[in-house]
């Protein structure tokens, strides 16, 4: 589609909501008026009456496994089911097989994201205790980010060498993004539980395993490296209440050089939920309590918390069913993540403006992407069309996941995604996709 015609839209933008027309041309939104004419006969019209027209939402932790995990997921399956979920573009992590901790190991990534992928795309470099030199050759236009494990999860990644910590720190102008949870503590409780249960430890101990402290002392000690040397840092997947305390909302986000997210899985469920969803919800960080949650999206509407993202992990059903020490950690999130932050909005927890501040505006904020993450004349045109009051329950026949489940199988969510725009080609609409590959890489103003 090279010319596109969206009529009569509830255009949510820049913390405002107005309602007009958006055309789109050549993938690039080119004008934003209150009324808009067709300007020749090939233009394709979509009416959006009633309907409200969002960024596409840039997710900036993914896991889409390829290469070497692709029994679980690859880029091509994992950014369809995101396109469903109204995410055009992702950030996928390094822990695959193998693992991009060169520049030669991430750039095959690339070149499979080019092939096969529906959303546009970007991937973050991983660093390790040895990989040093590696890291000062990434390209920060063209690399999202560099990851660093502080607390070992899926793929081995940990650095523990608190030197070499510092060094990175003090070497790299990229973002670091880290993983925060405290290695020796989870260690010593799961040698604890280990000796009482064996491998079949309880998953209701899986955040007493994985506990605050463990979290707490990890992100405190990124955050405090982070002043002393003036990295620029990115806390993924806060979990707790207490983390909250080492992050400001007294500057803007473009002023911030430590920013934090947070899961959709950390703001839905609690440690009330593990009974009925077993290791379906075992995540690390782990999902834990009211309390936690409750605090978490009130930080998140003060701007404490800077992005929502979604962690998407995929595992089989079958490696998920194992008992706790076999069962891996993580779960598939993209296609149902905006539609449980809308489900927040029915219930009044958040506004729609807010929701595409937290998913669309700031990722492109904090990674400097290029032209994305706003409904903006000279942006491309990565929108989502939403029927805010059209009910559907999440079932087998519609979960886009190669794994085949989700942890909200069976979840009733009151709005649905109709419409996908990806640099200005209809991709996805009410549950049909379209072969309509045109994704494009992602690029960095820095």
């Amino acid at each position: 589609m090279d010319r596109v015609l969206i009529k009569n839209a509830n255009i949510v933008n820049e913390g405002k909501i107005t309602n007009g027309d958006v055309y789109i041309e050549d993938g690039i939104f080119k004008e934003i008026a209150p009324q808009i004419s067709a300007k020749s006969a090939d233009v394709h019209i979509f009416d959006a009456e009633g309907k409200y027209l969002l960024p596409g939402v840039i997710d900036d932790q993914v896991h889409f496994r390829e290469p070497g995990l692709t029994h679980k997921a690859t880029i091509e399956t994992e950014s369809r089911a995101a396109i469903a979920g109204g995410i055009t573009s992702f950030i996928e992590m390094p822990n695959t097989v193998p693992q991009s901790t060169t520049i030669e190991k991430i750039e095959e990534k690339f070149d499979i994201a080019a092939k096969t992928s529906y959303a546009n795309y970007s991937f973050m470099f991983g660093g390790t205790n040895d990989n040093l030199d590696e890291i000062l050759k990434v390209d920060p236009k063209k690399v999202a980010a560099l990851k660093l494990f502080l607390g070992s999860s899926t793929g081995n990644m940990l650095v523990d060498n608190p030197e070499v910590l510092e060094k990175i720190f003090s070497s790299t102008n990229l973002l670091i993004a880290v993983h925060c949870e405290d290695e020796q503590t989870i260690k010593n409780n799961t040698a604890k539980y280990k000796a009482e249960f064996g491998d079949d430890i309880p998953i209701g101990l899986h955040p007493i395993i994985r506990s605050e402290e463990a979290c707490y002392l990890s992100s405190s000690q990124a955050v405090a490296l982070a002043k002393k040397t003036g990295a620029r840092l990115h806390v993924f997947h806060l979990s707790t209440a207490k983390e909250l305390k080492l992050f400001s909302n007294k500057i803007p986000l473009r002023e911030k050089k430590i920013t934090a997210e947070v899961c959709i899985h950390h703001l839905w469920f609690s440690d009330e939920d593990y009974e009925e969803k077993g290791t379906l919800i075992k995540w690390n960080p782990a999902v834990k309590t009211k309390k936690d949650r409750d605090a978490l999206l009130k930080a998140l509407i003060a701007d404490k918390i800077d992005v929502i993202a979604t962690d998407h992990a995929p595992h089989t059903k079958e490696e998920k069913n194992n008992v706790y020490t076999k069962a891996p950690s993580g779960g598939p999130l993209v296609q149902h993540a905006l539609p449980a932050m809308l489900e927040f909005y029915h219930q009044g927890k958040i506004t729609l403006e807010k929701i595409v501040e937290k998913m669309c505006h700031n990722p492109a904020i904090l990674f400097q992407v290029e032209k994305r993450g706003y409904i903006k004349e000279g942006y491309f045109a990565d929108a989502v069309l939403v029927d805010i009051n059209a009910p559907w329950t999440v079932n087998q026949d519609n979960i886009a996941y190669k794994c085949g489940w989700s942890p909200f199988e069976g979840t009733s969510f009151t709005s649905r995604i109709t419409h996908t725009f990806v640099n200005g080609s209809l991709v996805y609409k009410n549950f049909k996709f379209y072969d309509v590959r045109n994704a494009q890489r992602l690029t960095f103003d820095r």
